[in-house]
């Protein structure tokens, strides 16, 4: 594991170093943006219309924070991560329009992000859930604010961080993801504490569905604790 300090503007040659399970700051400008800044940033390309804060090769923190306005200044009051993997397929066409160098988050994103990233040498830098009072520290200034007719929490705030951080790179330049490997050492760990406990592969062992019949089907590692049929939920809701 390295750790790395990168500094705006964020070079490709730099970011392209990056490999998953290193850790990053960073210092400079960032823009945060959700939901409904991604489909408004992605209807006004589609028009041909410009961007009101440049995001090419610029880095994108999908943060929803608390502002308020302190003698006429905007002051950061909380701003913590959002969970990146419902943004998969708007990341990933904004990532491929505008080439964006850095996207931050929580958690992980999908393969066709990931995709996007190893088309444009880019990567995502996984925040740490619940830090949010540590982030908003490293906030020196709001630079400007856009799109406020969204909420401030889906507006684009453009922000000037100093060694933001610790990041962890979860997706890299390579387009390999972090939580994969994670995913695959779980099963395997498992299935081998299953086979020396004599605990059974068939049931679910999870705290959803609160009952589960004996049998039920469980993939382990798959989605087990789901309404989806063949979970077992179906069949314990009709005790």
């Amino acid at each position: 594991m390295t750790e790395i300090h990168l500094a705006f503007p964020y070079r490709e040659k730099a970011v392209r170093k990056l490999r998953i399970g290193d850790v990053v700051y960073i210092t400079g400008e960032i823009h945060t943006m959700r939901d409904m800044g991604y489909r408004r940033a992605l209807d006004l390309l589609s028009q041909g219309a410009r961007l009101p804060a440049d995001l090419k090769e610029g880095a994108l923190w999908h943060c929803g924070p608390v502002v308020a306005v302190n003698d006429g200044k905007w002051q950061m009051v909380s701003a913590g991560s959002t969970t990146s993997s419902r943004f998969t397929d708007l990341a990933a066409a904004l990532t491929e329009q505008l080439n964006i160098r850095i996207t931050l988050g929580k958690g992980t994103m999908g393969p066709a992000a990931a995709k996007a990233i190893a088309k444009t040498g880019s990567c995502y830098l996984s925040t740490t859930g619940g830090c949010a009072a540590l982030y908003t520290q490293q906030i020196r200034q709001v630079i400007a604010a856009n799109w406020l007719d969204l909420g401030y929490p889906e507006a684009l705030w453009s922000l000037d961080v100093a060694d933001f951080g610790p990041l962890m790179v979860g997706i890299d330049s390579q387009g390999n993801i972090l939580y994969d490997g994670i995913r695959k050492n779980i099963k395997t760990g498992l299935e081998e504490a299953y086979t020396l406990c004599g605990v059974s592969k068939n049931k679910s062992y999870t705290f959803w569905p609160k009952r589960v019949p004996a049998g039920a089907p469980c993939n382990i590692g798959g989605p087990d604790n789901t309404d989806e049929p063949g979970s077992g939920y179906e069949a314990a809701g009709k005790k």
